[in-house]
């Protein structure tokens, strides 16, 4: 399967400043969902179900979210050092809307396919695959989307890399998915694992294509390189997630990746939302990475 080289450092293209993009990328998801409401084709949704964006995190449906008392948070770390298969969880493993994070399970449904059909990514499927990881940009990420089938295609190759857990998100709304910290580490072990997780009568990720998602993984632009980093700054490969709540103004942060502490490798996942901001939020998110890993490490 060809895969882009990083031999070297891959350029920039299309940098903007965040608050250039979130304003944008916002206004345009909002006069969709404002659209697609006034028709019925949305209906109202639960509390946290369904949301619109302030930054380049994940389209989403305006619709009413009840205020939080407190920020709620869960994390699940497993070492792949040793022989445990299920990750060790702190709070309570409840679903959460993914925002971006959803980005690299999109990406591995794109893998799983081309593989089936015996066949290389396209030039459009690798700069899509690049900007939606790298810069999380939100209209590759719709693209491959669609490509996949949406919300049918993602749990289908979700099946493979062995969650359970995760929905899709309605519609084009890949940003509302709704997912835990557990499934979030089975889908880390698809690609960073070294023992196959998932079923194996329906062949998961060869290496190639898990080797070209970790290699994005460790290509995050600078200033989206936060959350589980702050556990181990020695090494890591992360994917993060971030949507503000229209009618309650509160944050949506999650942050999933591969942190390497003393040598040895841990796989975090910490989802989080109530948070008063994107601030407190990413706070949240980096102290409980550090936390769970520390239980896990012993220091």
């Amino acid at each position: 399967m060809l895969f882009r080289s990083f031999s070297a450092p891959c350029p920039d293209t299309g940098r903007r400043s965040r608050g250039r993009r979130s304003v944008a990328c916002a206004g345009v998801l909002l006069a969709s969902v404002t659209a697609l409401v006034s028709t019925g084709v949305l209906q109202a949704a639960p509390a946290h179900a369904a949301d619109s964006p302030t930054g380049p995190g994940s389209p989403a449906a305006a619709a009413p979210v009840q205020p939080q008392a407190a920020p709620r948070v869960t994390s699940a770390v497993l070492g792949l050092d040793g022989d445990d298969l299920e990750p060790t969880v702190h709070g309570d493993d409840t679903p959460y809307d993914t925002a971006s994070i959803v980005k690299v399970d999109i990406l591995a449904a794109v893998l799983l396919q081309a593989q089936d059909a015996g066949r290389q990514l396209t030039p459009d499927e690798l700069d899509h695959a690049e900007a939606m990881i790298r810069r999380s940009d939100n209209d590759s990420a719709t693209a491959l989307w669609q490509q996949i089938g949406g919300s049918p295609g993602l749990e289908a190759a979700n099946k493979r890399l062995g969650m359970t857990t995760t929905k899709g998100g309605p519609g084009l709304l890949w940003g509302l998915t709704r997912t835990t910290a557990r499934d979030q580490i089975r889908l880390l072990r698809a690609v960073f694992g070294t023992r196959p997780a998932a079923d194996p009568a329906s062949p998961a990720l060869r290496e190639e294509s898990r080797e070209y998602i970790r290699t994005l993984m460790t290509r995050i632009e600078d200033d989206q390189a936060w959350g589980v980093s702050a556990a181990g700054r020695a090494g890591w490969a992360l994917k993060n997630g971030w949507l503000q709540r229209t009618a309650s103004g509160l944050w949506d942060i999650n942050s999933i990746g591969q942190v390497a502490v003393d040598g040895h490798h841990y796989l975090v996942a910490v989802l989080s939302d109530g948070s008063p901001s994107m601030k407190d939020g990413v706070a949240l998110v980096e102290e409980a990475a550090r936390d769970a890993v520390r239980a896990t490490t012993g220091h």
